[in-house]
């Protein structure tokens, strides 16, 4: 069994119209957002043994913010290109690359992506995933490169207000 999570990139900012989208950073509340969410994963989770992000820059912020709240080290975030602007096929590529070392993986990426994938894994109905939304869902495989969609089991959908 190996266990797969997904987190959504943090609420970007809109500040800076003359950016490129490739380029724009967390907003404020993106930043408050990241830190709940790990700390929440940290509560109920032991471990994380690899984590994947798109290159964008918030993508990449909200994997280094996470990581630093739960204490992965920062210099093992993979940087995957495939994972901006991906498909449903690109996600399932990244983790079917995923190290066979790793028995947990996450990756960070983008909308609308993020839930399509997570609905074509578990064969789930999930609306959308909003921005620092995070799922968990378990796969009946011994190597990543046996993922296949439909096969995974939604095990936990979080999001920064789903408490509120």
């Amino acid at each position: 069994m190996k266990t797969l999570y997904l987190l959504r990139h943090a609420k970007s900012s809109w500040d800076n119209p003359e950016l490129k989208d490739f380029e724009r950073p967390l907003s404020d509340r993106g930043i408050g957002d990241v830190p709940i969410m790990a700390g929440r994963f940290k509560n109920t989770h032991s471990d994380l043994d690899c984590i994947v992000c798109s290159p964008a820059i918030r993508a990449k912020s909200t994997a280094r913010l996470f990581a630093k709240q739960i204490g992965f080290p920062r210099d093992d975030i993979i940087s995957n290109p495939e994972l901006y602007f991906a498909g449903t096929n690109m996600f399932l590529k990244a983790a079917s690359l995923v190290d066979e070392t790793c028995e947990s993986a996450l990756l960070v990426g983008h909308n609308p992506a993020i839930t399509d994938f997570v609905n074509s894994m578990a064969e789930s109905d999930i609306d959308n995933i909003p921005t620092s939304g995070l799922v968990e869902l378990s796969l009946p495989i011994e190597s990543w490169t046996d993922v296949q969609l439909g096969e995974a089991t939604l095990v936990n959908f979080d999001y920064p207000k789903k408490f509120d």
